[in-house]
């Protein structure tokens, strides 16, 4: 929801060449949380580690709503230690929702069931860039920031009946907070998180540079763009994560990172917003196609009792994918409306190598796959 008018903020500030840290800075925050999350949605419960997430996420909306009101000395600082903190709800809340839901369907159904919660997920985002650019512009940040909160809490609300489907389970510790206690990752879940990586890598540049490139096509509104997007990739996880489950989940993923490189590729060489929205259609797509895919795979392969372990592994490559992109896409754009193909294009690239990698996996029979 405020993510597409965030670089607006930055560069009020004077600072637009620090674009890729408003989704790097939030990445760290998740990325180090997932060397918790997944200890703790395995040993204390599913529902905690939801329920703490939606937490963070209301509290850090509110944040930003108090920061809009300080002086700009230390306002960019400021800023950033609140995006850091706000990652964590993004640590904590998919590990612990992605466990839960895995406890309560059949194996036989499971690809279906990540595709059905990545639809209730992108059902937030195609709404919120949308509300959040509206709010944003006809009444204020202050208007979105506020609005952001309420939802924060909503989703707190939501969760708090929900019985704990871990059993048995013991109460929260200190030392579970200790990104240095227990495991950090599962050997297992290495396949999916690999496959992960290219997949997240563009995700995080496409969040850091197409607010600014569909503002130069002459986008008002800069978070509708981001709403057909997520509406293209609603209306394939429908279906393709039962795709997965008939069909395997390494072919599905191929065929995923094939549609990825178009749509990175179609947005390098978009000259119109006519253009832009039929990439951004083939890009969301893709991210229908890989996502529930790869989410399934991860929990086919983890150890029995690990399954929160094995998610919160291939979700730390996640957020080193995305982090990485925006990182990647903020340096070599740098606000030069020119550099917007490259760093499409070098998406493409890699999307391209990521899907004839996975369809010669497809040809060895893998377990899971």
């Amino acid at each position: 929801m405020v993510v597409p008018e965030l670089p607006g903020f930055l560069a009020a500030l004077g600072r637009p060449d620090l674009i890729g840290w408003i989704i790097g800075s939030f990445t760290v925050g998740a990325f180090l949380s997932r060397f918790v999350s997944g200890r703790v949605t395995d040993e204390v419960g599913r529902r905690p580690v939801m329920v703490f997430g939606s937490w963070v996420a209301a509290l850090s909306a509110l944040g930003y709503l108090l920061l809009g009101h300080v002086g700009p000395g230390w306002a960019v600082g400021a800023f950033f230690a609140l995006r850091f903190i706000h990652g964590i709800s993004a640590g904590f809340r998919p590990t612990g929702a992605t466990a839960y839901t895995a406890d309560i369907v059949p194996v036989g159904r499971r690809g279906e069931a990540m595709g059905w919660l990545g639809v209730a997920g992108n059902a937030g985002m195609a709404g919120g860039p949308a509300l959040g650019s509206v709010l944003a512009v006809e009444w204020g940040m202050d208007a979105m920031f506020a609005v952001a909160a309420a939802l924060g809490a909503l989703s707190l609300a939501l969760t708090w009946p929900l019985k704990e489907t871990l059993e048995p389970r013991r109460k929260l510790v200190m030392g579970d907070l200790a990104v240095w206690r227990g495991k950090p990752f599962d050997r297992a879940a290495l396949p999916p998180s690999l496959a992960q990586i290219p997949v997240a890598f563009a995700f995080g540049a496409f969040l850091a540079i197409t607010p600014d490139f569909v503002g130069a096509l002459g986008f008002t509104y800069k978070g509708t763009f981001n709403t057909i997007a997520v509406v293209a990739s609603i209306a394939v996880r429908m279906a393709a994560g039962g795709w997965s489950d008939r069909w395997g989940r390494i072919p599905v993923i191929a065929v995923g990172n094939l549609l990825l490189a178009a749509g990175m590729a179609g947005l390098a060489l978009s000259d119109s917003p006519a253009e832009a929205i039929a990439a951004g259609i083939v890009y969301g797509a893709s991210v229908g196609l890989n996502a529930p895919a790869i989410f399934a795979w991860t929990a086919d392969l983890a150890r029995p009792g690990a399954t929160g372990l094995a998610l919160g592994t291939m979700m730390l490559a996640m957020e080193i994918g995305i982090g990485a992109g925006a990182l990647f896409a903020g340096y070599l754009y740098a606000g030069d409306l020119d550099r917007l193909a490259w760093v499409y294009g070098t998406c493409a690239v890699w999307a391209a190598l990521a899907a004839l990698r996975l369809a010669w996996l497809a040809r060895r029979p893998r377990v899971g796959a």
